[in-house]
């Protein structure tokens, strides 16, 4: 990664070491995260409140156990997040908040120790949004790195640091992001999550999974789990805010979430394992509305997510679809592949099954494919890249079966979009991909049943965090999906995440991995490292 020579990072080296700045509140180690001292220039007293809170709403015990975070960053602003909860495993899913609104001041500054403060307001956290607060920003410099942070009663929130993207056109110098997905609380431990902070990124990609609905021991890793989730599987309201919580208080995952705006959309475990459209995992068995389970769960992922006004929940249906332009250099075309699919073809699981190929099926919906064909008229950048959930290229196995939990159960779906983004004469095309808890590189193409055709894009594609438990290394080359599939060019077992560096010229993808996360504070290193060209489509291993 590249040293900053300018500053010291935001991250601690160690599970609970303290930051090198000397602006520092004591007892802030155990939260893995700074904290910049209270005295540096708070507007107004500590227990301002506003007609809809009242004294008795101010927090007598730190609020902010879950950390801050933003997201969803433009050339003007971008989300600032963070959630009350002084109580994060309350059986209520509130926290251990009181049922009103509570008070909460934010402030926004040009640097971490708060002597530059560009902007700074209060809001409302309120019951019905579970306590969480989102500060949407507009009117900042374009391009430019802010840090902020949170303030309830006498209670001081961990500084996030920020950004805005560069103004429409500038290609600029760079843009350094990661992407991770699958991160199974009871399977081991966020050090990937840590580490991800570590290379202190300008923009995180969270694609699907970020918690799971599973009673303790529900769900076993192979190795067995190292921790156990809270309450029962998730149904209800107060049953993914309590998940969430326990989640979020992960000091990994917080220290994720600090350093750099996220984009996130969800994937099957956030509501239900497998699920599709309106159709749970196991439609057979009788169990509580399924509607009334995802309206719940969309409400619980806005309020622990730093999303903008325009994906706030209206019943079961969440807006997360959505484009982000980062300067000339990249689009982000963020996808929803679960919401508005059909059902999977012929059950889930590897099958070899005629459905998959029927040209109506849709994993996209019809409003959001021509969402996304638009996207791609419209691109002028240099990366068109589509951050979604399930493996996109086409795998088969010995058998000339596939996973119909992926585009290849929706063959048709997938000819549509990749021909679109030929036809709209995409510069270059990168799909980036999670799900599968293995790392993968792929050539896209548009005829698979012809090795030597043209490659059209490529698919990037990220182990999990810890799904599956420790995960294992292993010889790409002896993988039956890389000797069966000449498109597909790398495979990994162990867990991890994706850094990429993407210029005008290149993307460069290394596949980060930790040798085991049953064990906290496992080391990381590059598995491999591949290069896509500018129009080349390509994947060159470096």
């Amino acid at each position: 990664m590249t040293e900053r020579a300018t500053k010291p990072s935001l991250v601690p080296t160690g599970r609970s070491a303290l930051s090198r700045r000397s602006m520092l509140v004591a007892g802030t180690a155990a939260a893995g995260l700074t904290v910049v001292a209270p005295a540096a220039g708070w507007a107004g007293p500590a227990g301002a409140t506003d007609p809809g809170s009242t004294p008795a709403a101010v927090p007598p015990r730190d609020p902010f156990t879950l950390g801050v975070a933003s997201g969803d960053p433009f050339p003007d602003g971008m989300v600032l997040w963070t959630r009350l909860a002084p109580d994060p495993l309350a059986e209520d899913g509130m926290g251990g908040m009181p049922a009103r609104n509570v008070a909460v001041q934010w402030e926004l500054a040009r640097d971490e120790r708060f002597r530059r403060v560009v902007r700074r307001g209060t809001e409302h956290a309120r019951p019905e949004l579970g306590h969480s607060v989102h500060v949407e920003l507009s009117g900042l410099r374009s391009g430019t790195e802010y840090f902020f942070r949170f303030r309830s009663g006498r209670h001081h929130s961990p500084v996030g640091r920020t950004r805005t993207a560069p103004e429409h056109g500038v290609l600029g110098g760079g843009l350094s992001m990661c992407f991770a997905s699958c991160a199974q609380y009871e399977h081991g431990y966020f050090t990937a999550y840590r580490r991800l902070a570590e290379e202190e990124p300008d923009l995180v990609l969270h694609l699907g999974d970020y918690q799971y609905e599973y009673r303790a021991g529900d769900y076993d890793a192979p190795g067995g789990n190292v921790r156990d989730h809270d309450g029962p599987e998730t149904e209800t309201l107060a049953n993914y805010r309590q998940r969430h919580a326990q989640y979020k208080a992960d000091t990994d995952l917080q220290a994720a979430h600090a350093v750099a705006p996220w984009l996130v959309v969800w994937d099957d475990h956030e509501i239900d394992n497998n699920w599709a459209g309106e159709v749970p995992e196991k439609p057979e068995i009788p169990q509580p509305d399924f509607a009334a389970r995802r309206t719940a769960a969309a409400q619980a992922y806005y309020e622990n997510m730093p999303l903008r006004r325009s994906s706030v929940p209206a019943g079961v249906d969440i807006r997360l679809y959505r484009k982000l332009r980062w300067g000339g250099l990249a689009n982000f075309h963020m996808m929803d592949t679960r919401q508005y699919r059909d059902d999977q073809a012929c059950g889930d699981g590897w099958k070899d099954c005629d459905e998959a190929g029927n040209p109506t099926r849709t994993i996209t919906g019809a409003e959001q494919e021509a969402w996304l064909l638009d996207g791609f008229r419209r691109s002028r950048a240099r990366w068109d890249i589509l951050g979604q959930q399930v493996f996109f290229t086409q795998r088969e196995n010995a058998s000339g079966a596939n996973s119909m939990d992926a585009w290849d159960g929706y063959a048709a779906s997938r000819d549509r979009v990749t021909q679109g983004w030929v036809d709209a004469g995409v510069r270059n095309a990168v799909v980036l991909t999670g799900d599968v808890h293995t790392h993968w590189a792929n050539e896209v193409k548009l005829d698979y049943n012809d090795p030597d055709s043209r490659s059209v894009g490529t698919e990037l594609v990220c182990s999990s965090i810890t799904s599956g438990g420790d995960g294992a290394d292993s010889d790409p080359n002896d993988n039956e999906s890389v000797q069966l599939n000449p498109h597909i060019k790398f495979f990994n077992g162990q867990r991890g995440y994706v850094r990429t560096r993407i210029t005008r010229d290149e993307l460069r993808a290394d596949f980060r991995v930790v040798d085991r996360v049953s064990v906290p504070d496992a080391q990381v290193h590059t598995r491999a490292s591949f290069v896509v060209p500018d129009r080349e489509a390509t994947l060159h291993e470096a």
